[in-house]
């Protein structure tokens, strides 16, 4: 019944946290950002940094940016306690970060919540350490099944990530918060899949691309990964908050204003990418002024560059003082990067291969790489897509990124940060 009941708070934070970013977004931009003037583009992520930066150093006085890190070590070296103030305090911070169109995600900060929810829950009924994990588990997973409305995926990533050596008798709690939570997210928010018509029939001749796209994003993966820890290390050497924060949201804000699909967590962008309409994306923005729409290379090369920064979008937000996750931005250039490889396969005319499944498979294959959990990133695109039409595509593609990536890198990008402390 714990479980349930986990899975009811973390369900609720998830709604809770996407309504709060819908709010602030539609307070500033009536809630169309495809109409955002150029000038806010610069200045308000800047501002939902300070925000956020403000709230955590005089209210929350805690650190609580990298929610999942958090989360491991807090399995690993604190008998899986969680503070109570986590159960709101990254939601407020994330929301204000995400809401004025800091380039980050809201799943990391909604699986640290969630955990919060079961690890304190847990402790209120008095649990032994091994319960308490297992409901922290319940959280975790109940979030990722609320924010996406995918309840294997919650399980799974529970189990790929956060709980490595969990038992088939745990598998029965974590399944029922996950499927509470993705009830309530289904009550609330409404029973629409979140891309139900993107998929286009998978064809048994573009496996040769699906192959080359896990190549793709295992390299992508790997650089992903690299660039983020290490861009963070040279802003933390920055000692002066409100100095570091001036040169990220001047940096972040430089980017957005080139590149605007970097702009918040990257989905208005994927949705147009999924509904053939990549071109919105290039109405705003000085480089994007620059390119005619019949100039295909230079679009390739502009959704080429977007792949390539989105990492530094990222690593300015959070070092910044904003509270966001990499969950997020690693699914959406995943999307980028499967985009910009089937417009070139397409442009070549080395064959017709669908843009839209391979954005999609793109997120799987980044996330199985950066993440290192490629049962996770299969189960999540095939629940968020209302099927399994992409399963065989998603498979070979999510395998070989993983492979690809595990031949120079054994950490993911949640464990390389402890391991970088000295920690692990």
């Amino acid at each position: 019944m714990l479980s349930v009941l986990v899975g009811l708070g973390s369900g609720l934070a998830a709604v809770v946290l996407k309504k709060l970013i819908e709010l602030i977004q539609h307070l500033l931009f009536g809630g169309n950002l495809a109409e955002v003037h150029w000038w806010l583009y610069i200045v308000l992520p800047g501002v939902g940094m300070l925000l956020s930066m403000l709230l955590v150093k005089y209210i929350v006085k805690d650190k609580i940016g990298h929610g999942v890190t958090k989360v491991l070590l807090a399995i690993s070296k604190n008998e899986s306690h969680i503070r109570p103030h986590n159960i709101w305090s990254s939601i407020a911070a994330s929301s204000l970060t995400i809401g004025f169109g800091g380039s980050v995600g809201a799943e990391a900060p909604i699986v640290y919540t969630g955990a919060a929810i079961g690890s304190n829950v847990a402790r209120a009924f008095g649990l032994s350490y091994k319960n308490i994990t297992i409901l922290l588990g319940c959280g975790a997973a109940g979030a990722v099944a609320g924010i996406f409305k995918a309840p294997m995926a919650g399980v799974l990533f529970t189990f790929e990530i956060l709980l490595f050596n969990l038992s088939m008798s745990s598998i029965l709690p974590l399944l029922l918060s996950s499927v509470t939570a993705t009830m309530v997210s289904y009550f609330v928010l409404g029973d629409m899949v979140t891309f139900s018509n993107s998929v286009v029939q998978f064809s048994m001749r573009n496996i040769p691309y699906y192959i080359i796209l896990g190549v793709f994003c295992g390299l992508i993966s790997l650089y992903f990964l690299r660039t983020t820890l290490k861009a963070e290390d040279m802003l933390r050497k920055v000692k002066k908050p409100f100095t570091r924060w001036a040169i990220c949201a001047a940096s972040l804000g430089f980017l957005i204003f080139m590149f605007p699909p970097l702009f918040g967590e990257g989905y208005t962008s994927l949705t147009s990418m999924l509904n053939k309409n990549a071109m919105v994306a290039l109405e705003q923005g000085f480089i994007a002024s620059l390119i005619s729409p019949d100039n295909e290379w230079a679009i390739v090369i502009f959704f080429a560059a977007v792949t390539l920064l989105k990492v530094l979008a990222t690593a300015f937000t959070n070092a910044g003082g904003g509270v966001g996750g990499t969950f997020g931005p690693t699914l959406i250039t995943g999307a980028f990067a499967g985009f910009v490889l089937a417009r070139l396969v397409n442009i070549l005319n080395l064959g017709a291969v669908p843009e839209e499944n391979f954005v999609l498979v793109g997120m799987a294959g980044l996330m199985a790489g950066v993440m290192q959990a490629p049962l996770t990133a299969i189960f999540l695109i095939a629940e968020i897509t209302g099927g399994y039409a992409l399963l065989f595509p998603l498979i070979i593609t999510s395998a070989i990124s993983y492979a690809t990536i595990r031949t120079t890198e054994q950490y993911s990008i949640y464990t390389k940060r402890i391991a970088a402390s000295g920690e692990l």
